[in-house]
């Protein structure tokens, strides 16, 4: 029968999915004075300060170079110029999870995974509903371009996640921490390039508490402690248990964005919302259900 988290671990994975899900909301607000771009280099430059106390680990720096352009420049500048005024920040929390079906199609391709039953009908749940998140997008609280954009960030997501796991059993924490080196000078060039000096210095200028608070946020509490925290507890339990959590961060995100922006969330769109994590549900949930099924009979 699969395994239960501890109270005391239960209680550190609900703090990370409440941090994960309620992070888009924070973007958008550190969104309204930075350009994209300088947000997410601000953000890694700050994921990079405890590299003053914490170890660099013992991986070759052509890897973490790779991770950070993956999850550094990939996910996080496609997602933040997407978040800008291209999609909703529960729509957003919504479709990068596609992640999951990224990394399981680039596992088949890249390192010969085998793809199972349950995953094709687990994707085409979630396909029939972005299908229909993108056929209404602009009523959805978002645009085609601004769905694509965050579809290809769910790719430089999953492209991390198969650098990661080729690190082996390394401490995360530190992982992240030293990638984040490598992910700030092409973000700062990029941001020099499309956004400008005069944007990138207007932005900093304009930026006050609440803004310079969503950055230390989403550098600290998002990709430090969530990171950390999240890495703890699949160091001390099986995945099938831990990985089912993640489920609760398009929640989270949806219906932060819904009470504290005002994202409308009409029926139609609760209804894909429930196709996609249908979709995401059945690709981590069934091998743990197929157990328990087992082990009863």
């Amino acid at each position: 029968m699969p395994r239960t988290l501890p109270w005391s671990h239960t209680l550190l994975a609900l703090a990370v999915v409440a941090v994960w899900g309620s992070n888009f909301v924070v973007i958008r607000y550190a969104l309204d004075t930075l350009p994209p771009l300088t947000m997410a280099a601000l953000r890694f430059t700050l994921a990079f300060v405890p590299a003053l106390w914490i170890a660099r680990p013992r991986v070759p720096l052509g890897q973490l170079a790779a991770y950070a352009m993956l999850i550094g420049v990939a996910q996080f500048g496609l997602l933040y110029i997407a978040m800008r005024s291209a999609i909703s920040p529960g729509l957003a929390s919504l479709v990068v999870q596609t992640q999951v079906f990224f990394t399981i199609g680039l596992a088949m391709l890249v390192e010969r995974e085998r793809v199972q039953r349950f995953q094709f009908v687990a994707l085409a749940l979630a396909v029939a509903g972005l299908a229909m998140i993108a056929l209404r997008s602009r009523v959805a609280g978002g645009t085609p371009a601004g769905i694509v954009m965050v579809l290809g960030a769910a790719l430089g997501w999953a492209g991390g996640n198969l650098v990661g796991r080729r690190a082996g059993r390394v401490d995360m924490l530190g992982y992240v921490v030293w990638s984040s080196a490598f992910a700030v000078p092409p973000l700062i060039l990029l941001a020099l390039v499309f956004e400008g000096p005069a944007a990138i210095a207007q932005g900093i200028a304009q930026a006050g508490p609440v803004t310079w608070l969503a950055v230390a946020w989403q550098a600290f509490a998002n990709t430090l402690f969530g990171y950390a925290v999240w890495g703890w507890l699949l160091a001390r339990h099986p995945a099938a248990t831990v990985a089912p959590w993640s489920l609760g961060v398009p929640v989270i995100g949806m219906a932060s964005s819904a009470l504290l922006l005002g994202e409308p969330m009409p029926a139609w769109k609760l209804a894909a919302s429930a196709l996609v994590m249908a979709g995401l549900g059945l690709n981590v949930l069934w091998p743990r259900l197929r157990q328990w099924l087992r082990a009863r009979g």
